[in-house]
Protein backbone atom coordinates (compact mmCIF):
# COMPACT_ATOMS: atom_id res chain seq x y z
CA UNK A 1 0.00 0.00 0.00
CA UNK A 2 2.54 2.59 -1.18
CA UNK A 3 2.13 6.07 -2.64
CA UNK A 4 4.73 8.30 -4.26
CA UNK A 5 4.75 12.09 -4.11
CA UNK A 6 6.81 14.29 -6.46
CA UNK A 7 7.47 17.98 -6.03
CA UNK A 8 9.45 20.54 -8.02
CA UNK A 9 9.04 24.09 -6.81
CA UNK A 10 9.60 27.65 -7.96
CA UNK A 11 13.32 27.46 -7.11
CA UNK A 12 13.75 25.04 -10.06
CA UNK A 13 16.46 23.15 -8.22
CA UNK A 14 15.15 19.71 -9.15
CA UNK A 15 12.68 17.05 -8.09
CA UNK A 16 12.02 15.69 -4.60
CA UNK A 17 10.41 12.24 -4.51
CA UNK A 18 9.06 10.36 -1.50
CA UNK A 19 7.82 6.82 -1.09
CA UNK A 20 5.26 6.54 1.70
CA UNK A 21 3.34 3.61 3.10
CA UNK A 22 -0.30 3.67 4.14
CA UNK A 23 -0.38 2.45 7.73
CA UNK A 24 -3.93 2.40 9.08
CA UNK A 25 -4.85 5.50 7.09
CA UNK A 26 -1.71 7.45 7.97
CA UNK A 27 1.22 7.87 5.63
CA UNK A 28 4.65 6.83 6.89
CA UNK A 29 7.82 7.90 5.08
CA UNK A 30 9.70 4.89 3.71
CA UNK A 31 12.34 6.33 1.39
CA UNK A 32 13.33 9.46 -0.51
CA UNK A 33 15.13 10.44 -3.68
CA UNK A 34 16.17 13.79 -5.14
CA UNK A 35 17.44 14.50 -8.61
CA UNK A 36 18.55 17.69 -10.29
CA UNK A 37 17.14 18.75 -13.62
CA UNK A 38 19.52 18.39 -16.57
CA UNK A 39 21.30 21.72 -17.05
CA UNK A 40 19.72 22.42 -20.42
CA UNK A 41 16.22 21.72 -19.11
CA UNK A 42 16.83 23.86 -16.02
CA UNK A 43 18.02 26.70 -18.25
CA UNK A 44 14.92 26.43 -20.44
CA UNK A 45 12.58 26.47 -17.44
CA UNK A 46 14.35 29.43 -15.84
CA UNK A 47 14.24 31.36 -19.12
CA UNK A 48 10.52 30.67 -19.38
CA UNK A 49 9.95 31.82 -15.80
CA UNK A 50 11.94 34.98 -16.46
CA UNK A 51 10.37 36.05 -19.76
CA UNK A 52 7.03 34.17 -19.75
CA UNK A 53 7.42 33.99 -23.52
CA UNK A 54 8.05 30.81 -25.49
CA UNK A 55 7.31 29.14 -28.82
CA UNK A 56 4.55 26.54 -28.47
CA UNK A 57 6.82 23.81 -29.83
CA UNK A 58 9.40 24.60 -27.17
CA UNK A 59 6.72 24.55 -24.47
CA UNK A 60 5.52 21.14 -25.64
CA UNK A 61 9.08 19.81 -25.62
CA UNK A 62 9.69 21.05 -22.06
CA UNK A 63 6.41 19.45 -20.99
CA UNK A 64 7.60 16.14 -22.48
CA UNK A 65 11.11 16.36 -21.01
CA UNK A 66 9.72 17.13 -17.56
CA UNK A 67 7.49 14.06 -17.80
CA UNK A 68 10.57 11.95 -18.57
CA UNK A 69 12.44 13.41 -15.57
CA UNK A 70 9.54 12.78 -13.20
CA UNK A 71 9.28 9.18 -14.43
CA UNK A 72 13.03 8.71 -13.97
CA UNK A 73 12.77 10.01 -10.41
CA UNK A 74 10.00 7.49 -9.65
CA UNK A 75 11.95 4.56 -11.08
CA UNK A 76 15.17 5.52 -9.27
CA UNK A 77 13.25 5.90 -6.02
CA UNK A 78 11.68 2.46 -6.39
CA UNK A 79 15.06 0.88 -7.17
CA UNK A 80 16.63 2.57 -4.15
CA UNK A 81 13.82 1.32 -1.89
CA UNK A 82 13.73 -2.18 -3.48
CA UNK A 83 9.98 -1.81 -4.06
CA UNK A 84 8.19 -3.11 -7.15
CA UNK A 85 6.01 -0.72 -9.13
CA UNK A 86 3.10 -3.13 -8.74
CA UNK A 87 3.09 -2.37 -5.00
CA UNK A 88 2.46 1.35 -5.57
CA UNK A 89 -1.15 2.49 -5.70
CA UNK A 90 -0.42 5.81 -7.39
CA UNK A 91 2.15 8.52 -8.10
CA UNK A 92 1.22 12.12 -7.40
CA UNK A 93 3.12 14.75 -9.37
CA UNK A 94 2.64 18.45 -8.71
CA UNK A 95 4.34 19.42 -11.97
CA UNK A 96 6.32 22.60 -12.62
CA UNK A 97 4.37 25.81 -12.21
CA UNK A 98 5.03 28.18 -15.12
CA UNK A 99 2.28 30.73 -14.45
CA UNK A 100 -0.27 31.34 -11.73
CA UNK A 101 -2.96 34.02 -11.99
CA UNK A 102 -6.19 33.14 -10.18
CA UNK A 103 -7.22 36.81 -10.10
CA UNK A 104 -7.22 37.55 -13.82
CA UNK A 105 -10.39 38.07 -15.88
CA UNK A 106 -10.11 34.39 -16.80
CA UNK A 107 -8.46 32.80 -13.73
CA UNK A 108 -5.98 30.01 -14.29
CA UNK A 109 -2.93 28.23 -12.97
CA UNK A 110 -0.55 26.30 -15.20
CA UNK A 111 1.72 23.40 -14.28
CA UNK A 112 3.57 21.35 -16.90
CA UNK A 113 5.14 17.88 -16.93
CA UNK A 114 3.31 15.26 -18.99
CA UNK A 115 1.66 12.77 -16.63
CA UNK A 116 0.94 10.41 -19.52
CA UNK A 117 4.69 9.83 -19.78
CA UNK A 118 4.99 9.24 -16.04
CA UNK A 119 2.25 6.61 -16.13
CA UNK A 120 3.60 4.96 -19.30
CA UNK A 121 7.23 4.79 -18.13
CA UNK A 122 6.50 3.64 -14.58
CA UNK A 123 3.43 1.47 -15.14
CA UNK A 124 1.76 3.21 -12.18
CA UNK A 125 -1.44 5.22 -12.00
CA UNK A 126 -0.49 8.87 -11.91
CA UNK A 127 -2.32 11.90 -10.54
CA UNK A 128 -1.48 15.47 -11.47
CA UNK A 129 -3.23 18.76 -12.28
CA UNK A 130 -4.13 19.17 -8.61
CA UNK A 131 -4.85 22.88 -8.66
CA UNK A 132 -7.29 23.62 -11.47
CA UNK A 133 -10.40 22.06 -9.95
CA UNK A 134 -10.05 24.41 -7.01
CA UNK A 135 -9.70 27.33 -9.46
CA UNK A 136 -12.81 26.05 -11.30
CA UNK A 137 -14.70 26.51 -8.02
CA UNK A 138 -13.42 30.11 -7.81
CA UNK A 139 -10.51 29.31 -5.52
CA UNK A 140 -6.89 30.39 -5.84
CA UNK A 141 -5.72 26.81 -6.41
CA UNK A 142 -3.09 27.47 -3.76
CA UNK A 143 -1.79 26.78 -1.28
CA UNK A 144 -2.82 23.12 -1.08
CA UNK A 145 -0.45 21.88 1.62
CA UNK A 146 -2.56 23.36 4.49
CA UNK A 147 -5.09 20.52 4.17
CA UNK A 148 -2.26 18.07 4.81
CA UNK A 149 -0.86 20.22 7.61
CA UNK A 150 -4.26 20.30 9.30
CA UNK A 151 -4.61 16.53 9.05
CA UNK A 152 -1.12 15.67 10.27
CA UNK A 153 0.25 18.54 12.36
CA UNK A 154 -2.65 20.02 14.32
CA UNK A 155 -2.48 20.27 18.11
CA UNK A 156 -5.11 20.67 20.80
CA UNK A 157 -2.72 22.48 23.12
CA UNK A 158 -0.45 24.57 20.90
CA UNK A 159 -1.37 27.25 18.37
CA UNK A 160 0.92 26.40 15.50
CA UNK A 161 2.05 28.12 12.33
CA UNK A 162 3.44 25.87 9.63
CA UNK A 163 5.69 28.06 7.49
CA UNK A 164 6.83 26.81 4.11
CA UNK A 165 9.88 28.69 2.87
CA UNK A 166 10.26 27.74 -0.77
CA UNK A 167 10.56 30.29 -3.54
CA UNK A 168 7.34 31.75 -2.16
CA UNK A 169 6.44 31.74 1.53
CA UNK A 170 3.12 30.37 2.69
CA UNK A 171 1.69 29.86 6.14
CA UNK A 172 -0.87 27.49 7.62
CA UNK A 173 -2.49 28.67 10.84
CA UNK A 174 -3.48 25.75 13.07
CA UNK A 175 -5.43 27.44 15.85
CA UNK A 176 -7.36 25.02 18.06
CA UNK A 177 -9.73 27.88 19.03
CA UNK A 178 -10.98 28.22 15.44
CA UNK A 179 -12.93 25.79 13.29
CA UNK A 180 -11.55 26.91 9.92
CA UNK A 181 -7.94 26.56 8.93
CA UNK A 182 -6.36 29.66 7.38
CA UNK A 183 -3.48 29.42 4.93
CA UNK A 184 -2.08 31.62 2.18
CA UNK A 185 1.04 32.90 0.42
CA UNK A 186 2.61 35.79 2.30
CA UNK A 187 4.96 36.79 -0.53
CA UNK A 188 8.54 35.99 -1.52
CA UNK A 189 10.64 33.64 0.58
CA UNK A 190 13.80 32.56 -1.26
CA UNK A 191 12.97 33.51 -4.85
CA UNK A 192 14.23 37.11 -4.82
CA UNK A 193 17.23 36.36 -2.62
CA UNK A 194 18.20 33.47 -4.90
CA UNK A 195 17.80 35.57 -8.04
CA UNK A 196 19.85 38.44 -6.60
CA UNK A 197 22.78 36.37 -5.37
CA UNK A 198 22.87 34.47 -8.66
CA UNK A 199 22.95 37.74 -10.60
CA UNK A 200 25.64 39.32 -8.42
CA UNK A 201 27.81 36.37 -7.41
CA UNK A 202 26.82 33.46 -9.63
CA UNK A 203 25.70 31.40 -6.62
CA UNK A 204 22.46 29.44 -6.50
CA UNK A 205 21.47 30.58 -3.02
CA UNK A 206 22.70 32.46 0.03
CA UNK A 207 23.96 29.66 2.28
CA UNK A 208 22.71 30.18 5.83
CA UNK A 209 21.98 33.79 4.90
CA UNK A 210 25.62 34.75 5.39
CA UNK A 211 25.71 37.29 2.54
CA UNK A 212 22.50 38.93 3.74
CA UNK A 213 23.93 39.03 7.26
CA UNK A 214 26.99 40.92 5.98
CA UNK A 215 24.83 43.74 4.65
CA UNK A 216 22.64 46.42 6.18
CA UNK A 217 18.89 46.83 5.71
CA UNK A 218 17.93 49.98 3.82
CA UNK A 219 14.64 51.17 5.29
CA UNK A 220 13.65 53.27 2.27
CA UNK A 221 14.18 50.34 -0.07
CA UNK A 222 12.32 48.03 2.30
CA UNK A 223 9.34 50.37 2.47
CA UNK A 224 9.29 50.71 -1.32
CA UNK A 225 9.21 46.93 -1.73
CA UNK A 226 6.64 46.60 1.01
CA UNK A 227 4.33 49.04 -0.80
CA UNK A 228 3.53 46.37 -3.41
CA UNK A 229 -0.23 45.85 -3.54
CA UNK A 230 0.01 42.12 -2.79
CA UNK A 231 1.07 42.63 0.82
CA UNK A 232 -2.10 44.57 1.64
CA UNK A 233 -4.48 42.01 0.10
CA UNK A 234 -6.58 40.03 2.59
CA UNK A 235 -6.47 36.25 2.65
CA UNK A 236 -7.16 34.06 0.77
CA UNK A 237 -4.41 34.96 -1.67
CA UNK A 238 -1.58 33.36 -3.60
CA UNK A 239 1.30 34.55 -5.75
CA UNK A 240 4.45 33.48 -7.57
CA UNK A 241 7.33 34.51 -9.81
CA UNK A 242 4.94 36.10 -12.26
CA UNK A 243 4.83 38.96 -9.72
CA UNK A 244 8.00 38.66 -7.62
CA UNK A 245 10.79 38.31 -10.14
CA UNK A 246 14.07 39.92 -11.16
CA UNK A 247 12.37 42.46 -13.41
CA UNK A 248 10.24 43.62 -10.47
CA UNK A 249 13.33 43.94 -8.29
CA UNK A 250 15.39 45.73 -10.96
CA UNK A 251 12.60 48.24 -11.59
CA UNK A 252 12.75 49.24 -7.93
CA UNK A 253 16.55 49.27 -7.74
CA UNK A 254 16.77 51.77 -10.60
CA UNK A 255 16.03 54.41 -7.96
CA UNK A 256 18.88 53.15 -5.74
CA UNK A 257 21.90 53.04 -8.11
CA UNK A 258 24.58 53.36 -5.43
CA UNK A 259 23.30 50.70 -3.06
CA UNK A 260 25.72 47.95 -2.12
CA UNK A 261 24.78 44.50 -3.39
CA UNK A 262 24.95 42.93 0.06
CA UNK A 263 22.63 45.65 1.42
CA UNK A 264 20.07 44.71 -1.22
CA UNK A 265 20.33 41.10 -0.08
CA UNK A 266 19.92 42.06 3.56
CA UNK A 267 16.83 44.11 2.65
CA UNK A 268 15.33 41.23 0.65
CA UNK A 269 15.79 38.92 3.64
CA UNK A 270 14.16 41.52 5.87
CA UNK A 271 11.26 41.81 3.43
CA UNK A 272 10.67 38.07 3.70
CA UNK A 273 10.83 38.08 7.50
CA UNK A 274 8.66 41.18 7.88
CA UNK A 275 5.90 40.15 5.47
CA UNK A 276 5.65 36.71 7.05
CA UNK A 277 5.63 38.10 10.57
CA UNK A 278 3.10 40.81 9.80
CA UNK A 279 0.63 38.24 8.48
CA UNK A 280 1.14 35.93 11.45
CA UNK A 281 0.64 38.82 13.86
CA UNK A 282 -2.50 39.83 11.96
CA UNK A 283 -4.18 36.42 11.80
CA UNK A 284 -2.76 34.66 14.86
CA UNK A 285 -1.06 37.16 17.20
CA UNK A 286 -1.00 34.65 20.06
CA UNK A 287 0.74 31.89 18.11
CA UNK A 288 2.74 29.60 20.36
CA UNK A 289 5.15 28.25 17.75
CA UNK A 290 6.26 28.66 14.15
CA UNK A 291 7.58 25.51 12.45
CA UNK A 292 9.44 26.09 9.19
CA UNK A 293 9.98 23.73 6.28
CA UNK A 294 11.42 24.10 2.79
CA UNK A 295 14.85 25.37 1.81
CA UNK A 296 14.53 28.61 3.78
CA UNK A 297 14.34 26.63 7.01
CA UNK A 298 18.11 26.16 6.64
CA UNK A 299 18.70 29.92 6.43
CA UNK A 300 19.86 30.71 9.94
CA UNK A 301 19.85 34.47 9.44
CA UNK A 302 16.25 34.42 8.18
CA UNK A 303 15.25 32.35 11.20
CA UNK A 304 16.94 34.93 13.46
CA UNK A 305 14.95 37.74 11.82
CA UNK A 306 11.72 35.81 12.28
CA UNK A 307 12.62 35.38 15.95
CA UNK A 308 13.10 39.14 16.21
CA UNK A 309 9.65 39.91 14.81
CA UNK A 310 7.89 37.00 16.54
CA UNK A 311 9.59 37.20 19.91
CA UNK A 312 6.76 35.57 21.85
CA UNK A 313 6.62 32.43 19.67
CA UNK A 314 8.95 29.47 19.53
CA UNK A 315 10.79 29.35 16.19
CA UNK A 316 11.63 25.83 15.09
CA UNK A 317 11.33 23.46 12.13
CA UNK A 318 8.88 20.72 11.22
CA UNK A 319 11.60 18.16 11.98
CA UNK A 320 10.52 18.64 15.59
CA UNK A 321 7.01 17.51 14.61
CA UNK A 322 8.27 14.39 12.84
CA UNK A 323 7.88 15.64 9.25
CA UNK A 324 11.12 16.40 7.43
CA UNK A 325 11.90 19.98 6.44
CA UNK A 326 13.14 18.82 3.05
CA UNK A 327 10.37 16.34 2.24
CA UNK A 328 7.28 18.09 3.59
CA UNK A 329 5.81 19.21 0.26
CA UNK A 330 6.47 15.92 -1.52
CA UNK A 331 4.75 14.07 1.34
CA UNK A 332 1.85 16.53 1.08
CA UNK A 333 1.37 15.61 -2.56
CA UNK A 334 1.53 11.91 -1.74
CA UNK A 335 -1.28 12.63 0.74
CA UNK A 336 -3.21 14.58 -1.90
CA UNK A 337 -2.79 11.61 -4.23
CA UNK A 338 -4.26 9.29 -1.61
CA UNK A 339 -7.17 11.72 -1.21
CA UNK A 340 -7.76 11.64 -4.98
CA UNK A 341 -7.68 7.85 -5.20
CA UNK A 342 -10.13 7.62 -2.29
CA UNK A 343 -12.32 10.36 -3.84
CA UNK A 344 -11.89 12.64 -0.82
CA UNK A 345 -11.46 16.43 -0.95
CA UNK A 346 -7.90 17.71 -1.23
CA UNK A 347 -8.48 21.42 -0.72
CA UNK A 348 -9.78 23.53 2.11
CA UNK A 349 -12.20 26.18 0.90
CA UNK A 350 -11.33 28.32 3.95
CA UNK A 351 -7.76 28.43 2.63
CA UNK A 352 -8.18 28.81 -1.12
CA UNK A 353 -11.47 30.69 -1.21
CA UNK A 354 -13.12 28.02 -3.36
CA UNK A 355 -16.90 27.71 -3.26
CA UNK A 356 -16.57 24.17 -1.91
CA UNK A 357 -14.11 21.50 -0.89
CA UNK A 358 -13.43 19.29 -3.90
CA UNK A 359 -11.67 16.15 -5.11
CA UNK A 360 -8.50 17.36 -6.81
CA UNK A 361 -6.37 15.92 -9.58
CA UNK A 362 -6.63 14.15 -12.92
CA UNK A 363 -5.95 10.40 -13.00
CA UNK A 364 -3.81 8.79 -15.72
CA UNK A 365 -4.00 4.99 -15.98
CA UNK A 366 -1.21 3.16 -17.86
Amino acid sequence: MYYIGLMSGTSVDGIDGVLVKDSNGRLVLVDTYSMAFPDDLKDDIEKLLKTFQIHLQKLGEIDHRLGCCYAECVNELLEKASVNSSEVIAVGCHGQTVFHDPRSKYPFTMQIGDANIIAARTGIKTVNDFRRMDVAYSGDGAPLAPAFHADYLSSTSEKRIILNLGGIANITILDYDKIDVIGFDTGPANCLMDLWIHKCRGEAYDKDGEWAKSGKVDCKLLNKMFSNYYFSLPAPKSTGKELFNLDWLNSILENYPKMKEEDVQATLCELTAKTISDEINKYCPDADAVYSCGGGAYNGFLQDRLSFYLSSAKISTTDELGVSVQWMEAIAFAWLTKQRIELKPGNLSSVTGAKRDAVLGALYIP
